[in-house]
């Protein structure tokens, strides 16, 4: 007998838990359906998010910075360490224990919020009366059906050609995770957010880390001056990124007891190169994942990438059938899906959900942090927009001097003629806080005078948002 809801939630990770939540607080009967499972059989929602991606990345980068901080830093402060060494396993469980208590959260969320759960892989049927059949496979097989259907199936990391993902030596995102002891030599293919976080983790920790990228310049999207600014500094640490490489065959072979991977590739010169490593991660980007979704069922359209087509409401072609997150169009950020899937939820009880995809910020967590929002200049030339810059170092900041971290800048870009902010960008240390301030300026439609005229506590970082905000009117007063 199938069991009736008004609304189906297929995925529980950000934009579809959240979706179901929302849903549920606008009165619908709410299911949520999600396969993710500890590794004891547990139902473990959240998906990517929080079980291999953004949570843990997080824990791993937190606890790495921890000992590097320990161990070339300290003594700045005038404390001594002796005998410093890294639990690598200790750090692993640490990592898995925070998973689990977001695992957690979410599952109390959906009971406080009266959702109904259903963990195993939800796929369509058929279409039916008035909605659509959507099956449950797992360990307690279901049959559900409801008139409004919301897709949050989330990506997958994207392999090399021909190189499958063991999650032992060839690693994906979810086995980059979970090394169990820090290798000697690491290799990275891909020098975007995955790639820099898991390379910086295990830097820091003591492996001898090298990125390849293939593109000529570092992090394309990001404003070029902030970009300079960030390689500039993980150089320095030691992180070595080649640019402009053409990646060739990946061989894993035995050496001794140990299998060793090896990489052949062009550089930049043109020069044939070999890079012998003892892991290798893969993060060139990832694709929709509608595997087991069974979208021919319904007729469900999917475009060339797999992706679920949709319109800016995030409609797709199918009357009550709504998709969020990775498995559409736009930014693959957990919280570009999480605003989706709210403001899908209110459209479906007939409310004006909105998303402005230029007022989602960006954040790559390495050291130190980059995050920005809006245009980037480059941006702002090729459009012919006429604009004014406004940049403040974080070695100008007191409360920066007294962290000891007075890396990177606050850059400013607004318009010639109105003042309106365009873009915030933001290369140093908790830029990842800062940048919401921007955000919410933004939203508001703010000057950058507006920002330079508002009081900010002292001593703050916060203090650089504004003395950036005075630099576009060339008039700060700490640099």
């Amino acid at each position: 007998m199938s069991k009736q809801f008004d609304v189906i939630v297929i995925g529980a990770g950000p934009g579809g838990y959240i979706a179901a939540i929302r849903a549920a607080q606008l009165g619908f009967n709410v299911a949520c359906i999600d396969e993710w499972k500890t590794a004891d059989g547990k139902p473990a929602p959240g998906g990517t998010c929080t079980n291999v991606g953004c949570i843990p990345s997080k824990a791993l980068l937190q606890s790495s910075e921890y000992y590097e901080h320990a161990g070339k830093h300290f003594g700045e402060h005038g404390i001594s360490l002796s005998n410093l060494k890294m639990d690598v396993a200790k750090m692993i469980g640490r990592k898995d224990q925070v998973v689990k208590q977001n695992n957690d959260g979410i599952l109390y969320l959906f009971k406080k919020n009266k959702v109904t759960y259903f963990n195993g892989r939800g796929s369509f049927v058929k279409a039916v009366d008035g909605g659509y059949e959507i099956a449950v496979a797992g360990d307690k097989p279901e049959t559900l059906t409801a008139s409004q259907v919301i897709v949050a199936t989330g990506s997958n990391a994207r392999p090399l050609p021909g190189v499958a993902f063991d999650e032992e030596t060839i690693l994906s995102n979810d086995g980059a995770l979970r090394i169990g002891a820090v290798p000697k030599k690491l290799g990275v293919i891909g020098s975007g957010v995955i790639g820099l976080e898991m390379g910086s983790v295990w830097r820091r920790v003591g492996a001898d880390v090298t990125v390849l990228e293939g593109l000529p310049t570092f992090l394309g999207a990001v404003d070029e001056q902030i970009a300079k600014e960030a390689k500039k500094a993980l150089d320095k640490q030691g992180l070595k990124i080649e640019l402009g490489v053409k990646v060739g065959e990946v061989k894993t072979s035995k050496k001794g007891k140990d299998i060793q991977v090896s990489v052949a590739y062009t550089n930049a010169k043109g020069e044939a190169q070999t890079l012998e490593v003892d892991k290798l991660i893969v993060s060139i980007g990832r694709v929709p994942n509608t595997n087991g979704l069974n979208p021919e069922a319904v007729g469900l359209k999917l475009d060339e990438r797999g992706a679920i087509v949709v319109d800016d409401d995030c409609k797709t072609n199918l009357p009550g059938v709504w998709a969020v997150g990775d498995v559409v169009r736009g930014p693959m950020l957990a919280h570009k899906a999480e605003e989706e899937g709210v403001a899908v939820a209110e459209r479906i009880a007939g409310q004006h959900g909105h998303v402005d995809f230029n007022l989602v910020p960006w954040v790559i967590y390495t050291s130190p942090e980059i995050a920005w929002v809006g245009k980037t200049e480059q941006q702002l030339k090729e459009a012919g927009v006429k604009y004014k810059a406004g940049t403040f170092p974080f070695m100008a900041n007191g409360r920066a001097r007294a962290l000891g971290d007075t890396t990177g800048m606050v850059k400013f870009l607004a318009d010639a003629a109105t003042d309106e902010i365009l873009g915030v960008h933001i290369v140093g240390p908790m830029a990842s806080e800062l940048i919401a301030e921007a955000c919410v300026a933004m939203a508001f439609r703010a000057s950058s005078e507006d920002i330079a005229r508002i009081c900010h506590a002292h001593p703050s970082l916060s203090e650089s948002t504004k003395e950036a905000a005075l630099a576009v009117d060339k008039r700060t007063l700490n640099f």
